[in-house]
């Protein structure tokens, strides 16, 4: 089974990964990314929003049981994440988290 803990970090290192819903929501509006991760205490609203244009791009979602800030701790950051966008996984197998 895949970690998205152990695989968000190698994403991180090795890849290409964009944090905030504003970012997420502007890349995925036009069909850039290939996975969205939505922290669990994401905004209803915001949420909506990125499952929508995810949709029209046909770009994944995975609903992360963590809160946004459990995904900051796992990014290493000192702020919440409620969303990010993977651009590039790198050498991970993040995206194994959403088989299609």
């Amino acid at each position: 089974m895949v970690s998205l803990d152990r695989e968000l970090k190698v994403a991180l290192k090795t890849g290409s990964v964009i944090f905030g819903s504003k970012e997420v929501l502007k890349l995925i509006s036009v069909g850039k990314g290939k996975l969205v991760i939505v922290a669990s205490n994401c905004p209803e609203f915001v949420r909506d929003q990125i499952e929508y244009y995810a949709k029209l791009s046909n770009i994944p979602v995975y609903h992360a049981p963590y809160t946004n800030m459990e995904i900051g701790e796992m990014c290493q950051r000192k702020h919440s994440i409620s969303s990010l966008l993977v651009l590039e996984e790198g050498e991970s197998e993040i995206l194994k988290l959403v088989e299609r």
